[in-house]
C-alpha cells in the first residue's frame, strides 16, 4: 500500500507539493519551538526595531497609517513591541478577526477593542468595526517558513491567502504591503507553491529587513 501511495503522489504534482509543504512546515515549527525563551524575546525586540526603522524611513509609520498586526500563538514570534511603536506614532492598528471559520474567512478590527476568544481559541478584537484587507496599508503576517522569492508557508488554513486574494487580480496597484515576520531559522530553500498562494513583499527577522531586492537596514 505504501508503494501505491508513493506512486500516486509521484503522478500527482499537487499531492507531492502538499506533502512537501507539510514536511517543511513540521521542520520549521520544530526549529522555531526549539529556540530558548530569551532568544525569542531578543528576536521580538530586534524585529520591532527593524520594522520601526524601515517603516519610518518610508513614511509608513505616521498618523492614520493603517497597519494590521497579529496576536502570536504557540511559538509564533510576537509583534506586540512593534505595535506599541505604531500606536505611539498614532497609526491605526488592526488585528485579524475570523468571521466564517468553515469558509476560512477573516477580516480586521481595531486593536484597541476589548478581546474575546475567537473561533479557534485565539484572542481577537470584540468589535463591530471591521476593515477589509484591501484598505490596509501594511499587513504583518506570522510565518512558519519563507524563501528568498517571497513565498510564504503559513499554518495551512489559508485565512490570509483568502483575505488577500484580491492582490492576484490586480495589474497595477498591489497594496497593502505584505511583510512576513519570522526567525531567521525559518528560512528555507525554494518552497513548493500553490495556485492560491499570495507572495510577500518583504520579510523581517532578527537579522534585518529583507525586501525582494535584498536586505535593508
Amino acid at each position: 500500500m505504501e508503494l501505491v501511495a508513493q506512486a500516486l503522489k509521484a503522478s500527482d504534482p499537487a499531492a507531492l507539493r502538499g506533502e512537501l509543504r507539510r514536511e517543511l512546515r513540521r521542520k520549521a515549527r520544530a526549529a522555531r519551538a526549539a529556540l530558548p525563551f530569551e532568544e525569542r524575546r531578543h528576536a521580538e525586540q530586534a524585529i520591532a526595531r527593524h520594522l520601526a526603522a524601515h517603516l519610518r524611513g518610508t513614511g509608513s509609520l505616521s498618523p492614520r497609517t493603517r497597519i494590521a498586526g497579529y496576536l502570536a500563538v504557540r511559538s509564533e514570534i510576537g509583534v506586540a513591541d512593534f505595535l506599541a511603536y505604531a500606536m505611539a506614532a498614532q497609526c491605526s492598528v488592526f488585528l485579524p478577526r475570523v468571521t466564517a471559520p468553515r469558509l476560512g474567512r477573516m477580516t480586521f478590527s481595531p486593536a484597541t477593542a476589548t478581546r474575546r476568544r475567537g473561533a479557534f481559541g485565539i484572542p481577537e478584537p470584540d468589535s463591530r468595526e471591521r476593515i477589509d484587507a484591501r484598505w490596509l496599508q501594511v499587513v504583518l503576517l506570522p510565518l512558519v517558513g519563507f524563501d528568498d522569492e517571497g513565498n510564504r508557508l503559513g499554518s495551512g488554513a489559508g485565512f490570509y491567502d483568502r483575505a488577500l486574494a484580491f492582490r492576484a487580480w490586480r495589474d497595477h496597484w498591489r497594496g497593502p504591503r505584505l511583510i512576513g515576520v519570522a526567525h531567521s531559522c525559518q528560512r528555507t530553500a525554494a518552497l513548493p507553491t500553490l495556485p492560491t498562494d499570495i507572495p510577500l513583499d518583504a520579510v523581517v527577522t532578527e537579522k534585518g529587513f529583507f525586501s525582494l531586492s535584498g536586505a535593508t537596514r
